[in-house]
């Protein structure tokens, strides 16, 4: 379905070739002035020069033509040269009407289904999530979701931080904890136990415990080292353990990301990179690309138009080792092997960015992707506390992303137990539900590139630019359509009547602009563009909701356009907030 402001441009462009004029200038926006119109053009003003004329000559002389159209309730030429436009009402009913119809309202599908696979969430085995790991889950989901909705094939992967150092860490530590265990026999060749020899508690505790050990112990980091070593070149039974580590954290963060709304298609981890390593780098020196620097494995991917230093991309170090850029590249390889992506897109920590222009330039030059392969980076900014620092807990330590969410339902319980309307026996599950939306909202309607304060007090409030407040427009409506189906009228059965008032017809030009909103959203891989959106919606609502008497209508039939006008509203902020990945309960 064409976009409300294409249609429009359609007449203007029209207009401007019926009076011989060049149609590039011949170009509509939403006026930043509605109490004077709703659409301008400002085309003749940068034509005039050309045309030899007065701007505003030309915007009568156009003005006359687009009054033809039956777009068009009041077209105005304003000096020194602006168009200035009012819709139709009949026509912007009848453009709603159809959309309504339509189960994406009104988004049309690409022209290129892509498959498009997207990275996040990146989380460790063997730690629990902190709120470091927020930002990433929920952006990611999002832009996955909002992938999915315009219609491309999205596949999310974890990518679990499970090789390197930890990894031999832990096994170091759990190797002095209990020697006797069948995993440190090097001459054992049976099968290993299929239950893991400690619990996700344990595991949590083994980590920290081992690291700070290895600061301190130098013979304990050269053993844990050599476990790292040994792991990384088969040993049985460390693999074992591994195994053991990756089914205890990731049954766990599994609970963790179901209980913020957040799904992986994919289980990844750098783990599964390991075996496409040495053909990789083999390769890229056989093909002449990787060569010897100070007994490292290196590719140069500086450019000449760099204004500044690009640093080679290290392969290898001098001892055989991999790196995060190994890693990534490798998982590169996998990717592209089985998947055949059109685009890749990487949802990290904005601060990674040098190491990610490293990869995918190596990438490229080293021919591991097609050169038409889109390679992404989302880079997202801190969440901080309101010291403007990064988020601490009191003691000044990284909280747990678990404690966060307590904190967060706690919050919201207090402020919906307060209010009296949800009765006592829902109110907990309410109020996990509404958390959620705060928590997603509050750091979603921000530029994912920005960093911004987390703030409980403001993101859990039932007013202003929050989840809670989107939330309660939902239910309001929700209310008013339940009210009225319980005196027999069908929320569906109306059509969207012309506007018969100013709130009224704000409301309408606002969700007609859903399609192009979500669109451009993806485009830009935006999910704050949504947020931004849907607080205009509901807006536009509960201003129309206070200036009309819906219920109260003594016409039926205009009721029931009233009816369907909100249940089309309901149906944007429904999938709004579906994309953004959190729901609406039945009452607040």
């Amino acid at each position: 379905m064409k976009y409300l402001l294409d249609l429009i441009g359609n007449e203007i462009q029209a207009a401007f070739a019926a009076c011989g004029y060049d149609t590039t200038y011949a170009k509509a926006t939403i006026s930043n002035r509605p109490d004077l119109c709703e659409f301008q053009c400002n085309g003749a003003m940068p034509l005039a020069k050309s045309a030899h004329k007065a701007p505003i000559m030309i915007a009568e002389e156009i003005a006359q033509r687009l009054k033809e159209s039956v777009l068009f309730e009041t077209v105005e030429a304003v000096k020194p040269g602006f168009l200035n436009l009012r819709l139709n009402k009949e026509a912007l009913s009848e453009y709603l009407s159809n959309i309504a119809k339509d189960e994406k309202l009104g988004v049309n599908a690409p022209e290129k289904v892509k498959k498009i696979m997207i990275d996040y969430g990146g989380p460790n085995v063997a730690k629990p999530l902190h709120v470091g790991h927020l930002r990433s889950a929920i952006i990611g989901e999002s832009v996955k979701r909002l992938g999915r909705y315009v219609g491309h094939e999205m596949i999310g992967d974890v990518h679990l931080g499970d090789w390197g150092l930890q990894m031999g860490l832990i096994i170091t530590e759990l190797k002095e904890r209990k020697p006797d265990l069948v995993y440190f026999d090097e001459n054992y060749e049976g099968e290993y136990p299929s239950e893991a020899p400690f619990t996700i508690s344990e595991l949590e505790e083994i980590y920290p415990t081992a690291s700070a050990k290895s600061k301190e112990d130098e013979k304990y980091k050269e053993a844990a080292m050599q476990a790292t070593y040994e792991l990384q070149h088969g040993r049985r039974g460390y693999q074992a353990v591994l195994a053991h580590i990756l089914d205890v954290s990731v049954t766990d963060l599994k609970k963790n990301y179901e209980n913020l709304k957040v799904s992986f298609d994919l289980w990844k981890g750098e783990s599964d990179a390991q075996p496409y390593i040495a053909d990789m780098a083999k390769k890229m020196q056989e093909d002449g690309y990787a060569y010897s620097s100070e007994g490292a494995l290196v590719v140069d991917v500086k450019e000449e138009t760099d204004a500044k230093e690009i640093p080679p991309c290290m392969i290898l170090k001098s001892d055989g080792a991999s790196l995060y850029t190994t890693t990534d590249l490798a998982t590169l390889v996998w990717r592209q092997q089985d998947y055949q992506p059109d685009q890749v897109i990487y949802v990290v920590d904005k601060r990674q960015e040098l190491h990610f222009v490293q990869v995918f330039r190596c990438a490229k030059k080293t021919k591991i992707v097609p050169e038409d392969m889109e390679l992404t980076f989302l880079g997202f900014g801190t969440m901080n506390g309101k010291d403007g620092k990064p988020f601490k807990t009191r003691e000044g330590g990284v909280m747990r992303l678990e404690n966060l969410v307590a904190d967060t339902n706690k919050e919201m319980y207090r402020k919906i137990v307060e209010g009296g309307k949800v009765p006592q026996e829902e109110a907990d599950q309410t109020s996990k539900t509404v958390a959620l939306a705060a928590i997603k909202y509050g750091d979603l309607s921000n530029q994912a590139s920005k960093d911004y304060v987390f703030d409980v007090d403001r993101f859990t409030s039932f007013e202003g630019n929050t989840g809670p407040y989107i939330l309660y427009t939902m239910v309001r409506i929700k209310s008013i359509m339940k009210k009225y189906q319980e005196q027999g009228g069908k929320v569906e059965c109306g059509n969207i009547m012309p506007a018969k008032t100013e709130a009224q017809k704000s409301l309408m030009l606002i969700l007609a602009r859903w399609n192009e909103v979500v669109e451009n959203a993806f485009a830009d891989l935006a999910p704050h563009k949504i947020c931004a959106y849907i607080y205009e919606v509901a807006n536009a609502l509960n201003h129309f909701y206070h200036e009309t008497s819906i219920m109260g209508e003594e016409d039926e039939t205009k009721k029931a356009g009233y009816i369907r006008l909100l249940n089309l509203t309901l149906k944007v902020l429904e999938d709004g907030i579906e994309i953004l990945g959190f729901e609406a309960p039945e009452r607040m």
